[in-house]
């Protein structure tokens, strides 16, 4: 594996001559996704990675806190636990975000691969670069006899500095919005506002076109970044914001974050609330995996230079 750390913690590195990608071997997650040129990494690096003593709490995401950052897969939950669930030792967004990766480098592919055991699942991504675009491949491995019923979130997370209150844009391709109902087709926000805030909406991405996607751009660094997938495996796209609103340990007023979270569940909810809320806009809530059956994903993430944050995915791509 090509080691490296990453704010101190273990991780695996590829890059070219435009973008470096890091991974961290604990949880998994995609740490950086630096555009070389500017310097520039959005996605998020929670403040408090240098501090010590730090209070985490004691629940199902104190965790996760530990050790989350930027890009983190929520499988075979989104969300916290069940109380019965909480007890017996399931985390917030369950193991996938935690567990150690073995990490192999093959060429300029990074393969990342973990055993979920109280999941008894497998899981697997395989990351490799072609120019501006981090090419993503994941599949899981049911390993029970049993068909069931699995939640599979991409919880993409974006930061500071590129992250910025009334500055950060983002766009993308929705039609209904939950809890607001019907959206425009093109959602386009600008991310906080002076005031604390926090929140999480869900959104149907546009079932007349095959590829889901979004983009976000920041005009102080001049970069787009953008991730793109198959409206097939992923249907919903939640938004979750933090902005200075939490005041308890450890996020202490301090934080600012915009979650973009493309997955096969509209909401973070419990495994039962996911399966007894069935469908959303006549869409579903979860994704079937048969017994001993595999599914596989594929999706990328990309940045460039931009001077206005791309109207449609034709124009992002044009960058690339």
């Amino acid at each position: 594996m090509a080691q490296t750390t990453f704010y101190d913690r273990p991780a695996a590195q590829i890059g070219n001559d435009l973008v470096r990608v890091t991974v961290l071997v604990q949880g998994g997650h995609i740490a950086e996704i630096q555009d070389l040129e500017s310097g520039v990494n959005p996605l998020w690096v929670p403040p408090w990675v240098h501090e010590t003593g730090v209070d985490f709490g004691n629940n199902s995401e104190s965790r996760l806190l530990q050790g989350v950052m930027g890009h983190n897969v929520c499988l075979d939950l989104f969300g916290a636990p069940s109380d019965a669930e909480d007890a017996a030792g399931v985390t917030a967004h369950a193991e996938a975000s935690l567990a150690p990766y073995e990490i192999e480098e093959s060429g300029r592919e990074l393969v990342c691969r973990c055993e979920l055991a109280a999941s008894q699942l497998s899981f697997e991504r395989r990351l490799w670069l072609d120019g501006r675009k981090v090419l993503v491949q994941e599949t899981v491995r049911n390993n029970s006899v049993f068909d069931r019923p699995i939640a599979w979130t991409q919880h993409v997370t974006l930061g500071p500095p590129f992250l910025e209150s009334g500055q950060t844009l983002f766009r993308a391709p929705v039609v209904k919005s939950a809890p607001f109902g019907d959206s425009v087709p093109i959602l386009l926000e600008v991310y906080g506002c002076a005031a604390p805030l926090a929140g999480f909406n869900t959104h149907l991405t546009d079932p007349a076109i095959n590829r889901g996607w979004f983009t976000a751009w920041s005009p102080v660094s001049r970069v787009a970044f953008g991730y793109v997938w198959d409206r097939a495996d992923f249907p919903w796209l939640g938004t979750w914001e933090e902005n200075r609103c939490r005041s308890h340990s450890p996020w202490n007023s301090r934080t600012q974050t915009r979650g973009m979270e493309f997955g096969a569940s509209p909401f973070p909810e419990s495994r039962q609330q996911m399966i007894e809320r069935g469908r959303l806009f006549d869409t579903p809530c979860y994704r079937w995996i048969d017994a001993k059956g595999v599914l596989r994903v594929k999706y990328y993430a990309a940045i460039a230079p931009s001077r206005s944050i791309p109207s449609t995915l034709s124009e992002f791509e044009e960058l690339l």
